[in-house]
């Protein structure tokens, strides 16, 4: 059963002849003869009582019609659904992020979007790095904003901003006096890392790397809020970016000169994927703020 038989059966059923609806549909009356005789043989049952050149809608065709039409009007109610959803002017955006951009950057680009396309809706998701990826390649989300350390060949990514990341110590700290240094300076000093799907893990094990050194992780955070508020408690450093709900008055942030302690930040997607007339548009938008932020 296909889709041009339950068209050609709705027309027949409206029409009630043959020659009529062929005309109509611009097929010929064999060809239609032969669709509906084909319908009625997958069902087991004949759909029409025929007499002469005319034909009538028998109850099986009532009862199978009936399905047919709410199936063809739930068809167009879908075909209406996806319009509106992907509609550059009132669609909808499913948008994954990372945790510590949600605390501003997210916020302000979808609030300033929003005063330029108020109709557009959106699907949020906060996401660590690894469930972000899976969250693009199961399609689940349009659009992530994540860190780009990961490369896998399935995305594509592109940088939109570098955040600092800086020491960061209790107040009372040793080095809390301190406003910049090398990162070689803390080797001996017990660290707060990130669990294993957080991007900063490898970020923090790279730089340290690079400074010579393995830090040595007492404890291990969900997320930055949460590694801030054991270096605060005077358990370990960590590397982390600035952000404005950390609890200045506990935790000092220093910046550290050598290596240069980063992350890049970027908007990734699926290679070779649908993406609509209302995820393209918010992609140009957010290139636009960044380059103007």
């Amino acid at each position: 059963m296909d889709w041009h038989q339950i068209n050609y059966f709705q027309k027949v059923a409206s029409v009630q002849h043959i020659t009529r609806a062929a005309e109509q549909l611009s097929i010929s009356q064999p060809a239609l003869s032969r669709s509906i005789s084909k319908l009625e043989d997958e069902l087991g049952v004949q759909l029409f009582d025929r007499k002469g050149r005319n034909i009538y809608l028998n109850r099986y065709g009532k009862i199978f019609l009936n399905r047919v039409e709410q199936s063809i009007k739930q068809i167009e109610i879908g075909k209406q659904e996806i319009w509106d959803e992907i509609h550059p002017d009132h669609g909808t955006i499913s948008l994954s992020f990372l945790p510590s951009l949600g605390i501003h950057v997210v916020p302000d680009i979808i609030s300033s979007f929003q005063k330029m396309h108020p109709n557009i809706k959106f699907q949020l998701t906060q996401a660590s790095n690894r469930q972000i990826i899976e969250q693009l390649k199961s399609r689940k989300v349009d659009l992530a904003l994540t860190s780009l350390l990961h490369e896998d060949k399935e995305v594509n990514c592109q940088a939109l901003l570098t955040e600092e990341l800086f020491l960061a110590v209790s107040f009372d700290h040793h080095l809390a006096s301190w406003n910049a240094l090398d990162l070689h300076m803390v080797k001996d000093e017990p660290f707060i890392s990130f669990k294993d799907d957080n991007v900063l893990q490898t970020i923090i094990n790279d730089l340290c790397k690079k400074a010579g050194f393995s830090p040595d992780v007492v404890f291990e955070g969900d997320d930055i809020g949460t590694v801030s508020g054991l270096v605060g408690a005077k358990l370990g450093v960590s590397l982390i970016p600035e952000l404005h709900v950390l609890d200045r008055s506990k935790v000092k942030l220093i910046r550290v000169n050598n290596p240069v302690c980063k992350r890049e930040i970027g908007i990734a997607l699926l290679k070779d994927a649908y993406l609509s007339p209302v995820a393209e548009r918010f992609i140009q938008y957010i290139n636009r703020f960044f380059k103007n932020h």
